[in-house]
């Protein structure tokens, strides 16, 4: 009897306790939330399937869930039901939220969207499809697309600041396939109209469908129109216009500036996501080594995008935007470069010229000429021959302060080392001369003897102060020299004269012959503000005789840099003819290096023979310095 009050009791409170949950708690989802958040989890998942098979067209909501995602580039997205409005027993309105974190933008893309739910007796609740339920404003037959942005690319700038590039009309040349079936005859035209290789275009064409068009070459507009005639009825060949970021010329300070163009997929590959297919990128050369501080931060947008036509989109939102490029300020000075690009023009050979400021270290000119196919200016490695006797004398003066320009020196045709000849060019002699007279008559055999007298390591010790062999900071590669220890009493003194084992580039001798001059040498410089700290100061009395050395080769009648003699502001340096390879009689490359002023410069002609002949780096010299103004 005592129970049953307290029986009641507790039914009555757990009955409370089944209310208050009941009330606290809610009741459960309404199912047309659910089914709307499922479909929305699918999708941020990417599952085309799962999600399709929550609407009324699965077909049709698949395709464009499939091709969203693909071409937002399968993003991860987070999707947010925040409520239900219009509710139904066969329909209803759910409110969502959106974010997606789309590949290459700097901040999720987040909007707000809607779905219309419909429920029927077989299939329960579903989304009503259409191409909106994915953004507000998507129409049929149109899929979600993310573009890749690129800013305007900032700009390389010569030494007064004004940019090196600029948009430039170009016409592509290229051959609609299936037009011409004389492939071979064809190419062969074009080969020998553009200077191209015909094999090179046989080989683009092989496998592609009729009717598209392979390029073969592209073309500024000039030397375009001068081709014009030659090819312009050939059948088969079609042209397209374009515009495209080039220099001044094609040759200007080329391969150095490099170019611009679309990406490749050696370069995508290298890039670690940072290029893709489809940018505007650096090529090659300073375009290349600057890129990511020339190209900027590409920006997402998100476009409408054609089902039937891929290239027809219209641009839904900006979702992160670009940002720009920094100029990059080099120290190339365009009057120097075009003077130096003129003279290189003038060679048959591959030929090169390097021009710097020994007083800071600014290169400002770097010339290769359409024969060398690479920066040989910068990064090429050739015996320096008788330029090298900079360094020989330098070492010279500093291991017997009591040497002098007038000390005098034997100058014979030949002298004989261990069984080895060494002899001067022709095997010229002139007896006891003073060292300043054997320099610059160069003399092989006075370097060559004096060589062989020099303390171990000096003549490395005399190169290295006047640059050889040091670490510069160059965005692109440039080779500052070797001079290997020599084995054998004959490499020192092969050494002693640049025929050993010695290797330079141009861009070195002009260093070295500016550090001679000044000295005071410095590392070069290619972009203002990067300047480097002048290396330790060579001793003042061995600046001085180097000084008159160098002088004397084109101040002394008979010396080999003597046909500078008539050009103002007081030219100096050295000749140089390098023997190179096997051949009989032996090939040899030809140098000039030297200053004028706050000046120095290199001249270099592969295989050009003797310096000083009329086609030899003197001859260059002359043509570079007699475009310049003296300063």
């Amino acid at each position: 009897m005592g129970s049953g009050p307290r029986r009641a009791a507790a039914l009555a409170v757990a009955g409370l306790l089944v209310s208050g949950l009941t009330a606290c708690g809610g009741s459960s989802p309404k199912p047309d939330r659910q089914a709307a958040q499922r479909f929305l989890d699918d999708l941020g998942r990417g599952d085309a399937a799962a999600a399709a098979g929550r609407t009324t067209d699965p077909a049709a909501s698949k395709a464009a869930i499939s091709a969203s995602v693909t071409g937002l580039g399968h993003p991860t997205a987070r999707f947010t039901v925040d409520g239900v409005t219009g509710h139904g027993s066969t329909s209803s309105t759910v409110a969502y939220s959106a974010t997606w974190n789309l590949p290459g933008a700097k901040t999720p893309w987040k909007y707000n969207g809607s779905l219309e739910m419909s429920k029927t007796a077989a299939d329960g609740w579903r989304v009503a499809w259409q191409p909106s339920v994915l953004y507000p404003g998507l129409a049929a037959g149109q899929h979600l697309a993310s573009e890749r942005v690129q800013p305007p690319r900032a700009d390389l700038l010569d030494s007064s600041g004004v940019p090196l590039f600029s948009a430039q009309p170009v016409v592509t040349v290229g051959i609609a396939v299936g037009e011409n079936p004389r492939i071979p005859q064809l190419a062969a035209t074009l080969a020998s109209v553009l200077q191209i290789s015909a094999g090179d275009i046989v080989n683009s064409v092989k496998g592609v469908p009729a009717g598209q068009f392979v390029p073969v070459i592209t073309l500024r507009k000039a030397a375009y129109l001068a081709v014009k005639p030659k090819i312009h009825e050939l059948p088969g060949v079609h042209f397209q216009t374009g515009t495209e970021l080039l220099g001044p010329t094609s040759r200007f300070a080329q391969p150095l500036l490099g170019q611009v163009g679309s990406a490749t997929q050696e370069l995508i590959d290298a890039s670690n996501g940072t290029i893709v297919a489809g940018d505007e990128t650096g090529l090659s050369g300073l375009q290349l080594a600057l890129n990511s501080q020339l190209s900027g931060t590409p920006g997402i947008a998100v476009d409408a995008v054609s089902d039937a036509d891929p290239s027809n989109r219209s641009k839904l939102v900006d979702v992160s935007a670009p940002g720009p490029g920094s100029a990059v300020h080099l120290t190339l000075d365009r009057a120097t470069q075009t003077a130096a690009e003129a003279a290189v023009a003038t060679v048959a050979l591959p030929a090169s010229i390097v021009v710097t400021r020994p007083s800071t270290g600014e290169v400002l000119a770097v010339a290769n000429n359409a024969a060398t196919g690479s920066d040989a200016a910068l990064d090429g490695q050739f015996p320096p021959g008788s330029t090298f006797k900079i360094a020989t004398y330098a070492a010279v003066f500093s291991s017997d302060p009591a040497l002098q320009p007038t000390s005098p020196q034997p100058c014979p045709a030949t002298i004989t080392v261990n069984g080895q000849t060494i002899r001067n060019e022709n095997d010229f002699a002139k007896g006891t001369i003073p060292i300043s007279s054997a320099f610059a008559f160069s003399c092989n055999t006075t370097a060559a003897a004096l060589g062989m007298k020099l303390p171990a390591g000096a003549l490395l010790k005399a190169a290295q102060s006047l640059g050889l062999g040091q670490p510069w900071s160059l965005p692109v590669d440039a080779f500052s020299g070797s001079l290997p220890e020599p084995a054998s009493v004959n490499e020192q003194a092969a050494d002693a004269y640049g025929q050993g084992k010695v290797l330079v580039s141009p861009l070195l001798m002009a260093e070295m012959a500016g550090a001679a001059s000044t000295g005071r040498p410095i590392a070069p410089s290619l972009v203002v503000g990067r300047q480097a700290t002048p290396g330790a100061a060579l001793p003042a009395s061995v600046v001085a005789n180097l000084n008159v050395l160098m002088r004397d080769v084109v101040t002394v009648p008979g010396a080999t840099g003597r046909a500078l003699a008539d050009l103002p502001g007081g030219v100096e340096g050295k000749t140089g003819t390098a023997e190179f390879g096997t051949a009989v009689p032996a090939r040899s490359h030809s140098w000039f290096a030297g200053t004028r002023g706050d000046l120095a410069f290199s001249v270099f002609i592969n295989g050009g023979g003797n310096s000083d002949s009329d086609h030899g780096a003197v001859s260059v010299t002359h043509a570079l310095l007699s475009a310049l103004p003296v300063k």
